[in-house]
């Protein structure tokens, strides 16, 4: 795995991105059938939520809050302002065009 932008965010990355994989994998795994309803899907998706908060979440608030700051120390923040100033992403982008094949 890649280092952090920041020495000192390594190791936290390197946990949160353990956890992440594991609770994602199980995310996978038991897939919600095509067949099942939204409001399963739904119910699914919001104990999914609330697994990664208990199992990955205090983790990720600490590597955050690492990437962060070094963000700020390197001067990347007034950039990063900058540039959602510039180009404001007030929405998603739209899913480029399927291109047909002739």
């Amino acid at each position: 795995m890649a280092h952090s932008l920041s020495p000192e965010c390594t190791q936290l990355k390197l946990e949160y991105d353990a956890c992440f994989n594991a609770w994602f994998e199980g995310y996978l795994e038991p897939a919600v059938a095509a067949s099942a309803s939204p409001s399963q899907r739904e119910a699914y998706s919001q104990r999914k939520a609330a697994e990664f908060n208990e199992k990955c979440g205090k983790i990720w608030e600490s590597y955050r809050g690492c990437v962060q700051k070094a963000v700020k120390e390197k001067g990347l923040d007034t950039l990063l302002q900058q540039a959602r100033d510039e180009n404001p992403l007030t929405e998603p982008p739209p899913p480029p065009a399927s291109e047909k094949s002739s």
